[in-house]
């Protein structure tokens, strides 16, 4: 069992690895982060990477580190890649790459090096299980695992999720996450291309998540299509600058504007999910669109 202090846990376990002969400079160059869930944890893509590793890496290493954090799965993260959104994730220790997060109370279930996951959106996920209403129809342009759409299901009385998914690896995950959260009923998987997959939707929505990074300006004429006569409500999701979110808030008005000049737009909220890279910010629009 790690110490009370996982840190002191984790220099502990490699000094015991690494014994009288240890490396130099090794133990003061252990990750000081990791996300930790399930019986897993994920360090940073630098961890151990530094070439004072070289002769070190093995699975002895990996086994140290396991037993420190208290983890029975190791991997490590990598950059997130291709129009798929596929994770970079390495698996350090252990073959089953399957592993469950669950976040106010539900249950996110994903292979590690085939999907992404975002931990520090756990406060938007939240907030569209508060945002949906009685009711309403959605439509997920960008579902993936079900980061939006299951806290809609699961928080919401919101009446069905059209969720629009092309990543395989994505559709199989979503598709056990209803089932596993009890929400199968109410949802529909729709896969392939949702430029394409959305025509069959037109005109049933009344809430459209458009929940791609670096930019959803692709699903923004999928997203007025499917909204239902009278108009509805957009999310939309991007990168802007740090220092102005405004402007990206403006360009996203004025693109949806050119699209469909003779709706109204009104904008409900503008939010900050967090820092993305230096100088930029993943944000969330929140517009009304009304065609009355």
């Amino acid at each position: 069992m790690p110490d009370s202090d996982p840190h002191d846990s984790l220099r502990g376990a490699v000094r015991g690895f690494l014994g009288d002969s240890g490396s130099e400079g090794c133990l003061d160059d252990l990750p000081r982060r990791w996300e930790r869930f399930d019986d897993v944890a994920l360090l940073p893509s630098a961890a151990f990477a530094h070439e004072r590793w070289d002769g070190v890496r093995s699975e002895g290493l990996w086994r140290a580190v396991a037993e420190g954090l208290g983890v029975a799965r190791l991997g490590r993260t990598g950059e997130v890649s291709g129009e798929l959104r596929q994770s970079g994730v390495e698996m350090l220790l252990g073959e089953d790459d399957w592993a469950v997060r669950r976040e106010s109370g539900v249950d996110y279930g994903y292979r590690l090096t085939k999907c992404m996951f975002s931990a520090g959106n756990v406060n938007e996920r939240r907030r569209m299980g508060q945002e949906a209403r009685a009711g309403e129809i959605v439509v997920d342009l960008y579902a993936g695992i079900g980061y939006y759409a299951l806290p809609v299901l699961v928080h919401s009385d919101a009446a069905h999720v059209h969720a629009c998914e092309w990543n395989p690896e994505a559709v199989l995950a979503l598709d056990h996450n209803l089932e596993a959260n009890r929400v199968a009923e109410r949802c529909t998987i729709h896969v392939g291309d949702s430029r394409v997959t959305s025509e069959g939707l037109a005109g049933v929505a009344d809430r459209v998540l458009l929940g791609l990074l670096p930019s959803s300006e692709g699903g923004y004429a999928p997203a007025l299509r499917v909204l239902g006569p009278e108009g509805g409500t957009l999310h939309v999701h991007g990168l802007g600058p740090a220092e102005d979110h405004g402007a990206w808030a403006g360009q996203v008005e004025a693109a949806l504007g050119t699209i469909e000049p003779g709706s109204s737009l009104e904008r409900l909220a503008l939010t900050r999910v967090k820092s993305h890279a230096p100088h930029w910010d993943h944000l969330v629009l929140d517009v009304s669109v009304s065609r009355t």
